[in-house]
């Protein structure tokens, strides 16, 4: 997904957090729940239960251009009806998630959480708004990977979220901008200009743009680089202990160096992912950039986005660097009507046999361990991008993930560094040493550890 975050972390709000509440509080509406939506809590009279899904990003869950999980679920469970409300902005869904949460109104009976605010949502504040799905709902937990659970866990050992995808990361090309600049276009061989080194990454970028078709880019974001760097880095927002000490951190600076180096040297279309406009979107249709850092759940959004007009076009080489961007979770909150059926769809859409299926058509890698190492991911391929191993190539990525420590701040910080750091020097030409600046002191201004 995701991302999202996310699914990154897809989707950062382009706004300070206190501007994000006031805006919502105003009343902007971005998640299903509010009240009982006229149907008595959910219930009908001839005791039909809805049950409200809040997603952000691509969960590939939906009737539409998921997996038809819902319709699925629906026929199983006559009695049962699925809602899901879905946005593309993770960050403001979080905003207005935390917001509800702390009036215990207007939440859906499912709510999902991006990796990136976890540690927030198991925190001391938040940990007793969940419902405790090691208890209810019968998942079986033994089925996750053990650091996935782990991350859901709250101190006093009650697991508030079950594993939706991880995010292990590839890079995407366009192999047809690449052949017009005069790059190779096997995978292998584009795996190999930047193997090992994200500075061999700018380097390709710099000879791309030497020959680029007009109206191109090498890299479509340099936020969305920074991510792809941190993510590949042990040490990133958070401290071995789970404090946010970003300010020291080597994969910060690295993902930070690289990115305005990447915004600065013109190798970006200078989009932000995500954007509410639609730009970003856009750009896959228009083929403007030639490359996407490529967390599993991208494939999806560039199936959806770059259309059935540029299928076949996008290919998937191996990364720099190892890493995992994104993945989330699916929670109950406590406040809920029907917590208990809210357990059991939550329970099913994440066990092994829906993650096999939610792969098959959206990408997404599984957070189970059987379905990742089983045949049908190992040996998949997504229509859209022609014979390319994707199960093979994510599977591989995906076995070299080292999780880094998480903090509960992780996800504003990232929304500090991207949106009110390198975005700013990206597009509005900020000096780096004040945009850091800037940065720091919106940490020490929001942040309160």
């Amino acid at each position: 997904m995701r991302t999202s975050s996310s699914r990154r972390a897809p989707g950062r709000a382009r706004r300070t957090v206190l501007a994000a509440v006031t805006a919502l509080t105003a009343g902007t509406a971005l998640l299903t729940g509010c009240g009982d939506g006229g149907d008595g809590g959910g219930k009908a009279a001839d005791g039909t239960v809805t049950l409200r899904i809040g997603t952000f990003g691509s969960f590939g869950y939906d009737d539409k251009t998921g997996a038809k999980l819902y319709a699925e679920y629906e026929k199983a469970h006559p009695n049962i009806k699925i809602v899901e409300s879905n946005v593309a902005d993770g960050q403001k869904y979080w905003d207005t998630l935390k917001l509800r949460l702390s009036r215990n109104s207007g939440l859906a009976d499912i709510q999902a959480v991006e990796v990136g605010y976890i540690a927030e949502a198991t925190g001391s504040s938040m940990a007793d708004k969940w419902v405790d799905l090691s208890r209810t709902g019968g998942a079986d937990l033994s089925a996750f990977l053990d650091w996935k659970v782990k991350q859901a866990t709250t101190a006093d050992g009650k697991v508030i979220g079950l594993g939706t995808d991880i995010g292990p990361m590839a890079i995407c090309y366009d192999k047809e901008l690449f052949a017009k600049a005069k790059l190779p276009t096997e995978r292998t061989e584009v795996g190999r200009l930047w193997a090992g080194d994200w500075s061999k990454f700018l380097e390709t970028g710099r000879t791309y743009q030497k020959n680029a078709p007009a109206g191109t880019s090498f890299h479509d974001s340099a936020s969305g680089l920074f991510n792809a760097v941190i993510s590949s880095e042990p040490e990133q927002y958070a401290n071995a202990s789970g404090q946010l000490a970003w300010e020291d951190s080597p994969g910060v600076k690295k993902a930070w160096d690289t990115a305005v180096a990447a915004a600065r040297g013109g190798l970006t279309a200078k989009l932000r992912q995500f954007d509410e406009k639609g730009s970003w979107n856009a750009a896959f249709k228009n083929s403007k950039f030639a490359t996407v850092a490529c967390p599993s759940w991208m494939t999806g959004i560039i199936k959806d986005q770059a259309g059935a007009g540029n299928q076949g076009k996008w290919d998937i080489a191996a990364p720099p660097v190892a890493g995992n961007w994104g993945g989330s979770f699916l929670a109950v909150p406590k406040s809920g009507k029907h917590t208990k059926e809210a357990a059991e769809l939550a329970a099913w859409l994440t066990a092994p046999a829906q993650h096999a299926k939610v792969f098959a058509v959206n990408g997404n890698i599984p957070s189970t361990k059987d379905t990742l190492s089983s045949a049908a991911v190992v040996g998949a391929k997504l229509p859209y991008f022609g014979d390319t191993p994707v199960g093979e190539i994510f599977a591989a990525a995906a076995a070299n993930i080292r999780p880094a420590p998480i903090s509960r701040w992780d996800g504003q910080m990232k929304t500090f560094l991207t949106d009110n750091g390198i975005l700013d020097i990206e597009q509005r030409g900020t000096d780096p040493a004040k945009a850091w600046e800037n940065v720091r002191k919106l940490a020490e201004d929001k942040i309160d550890q």
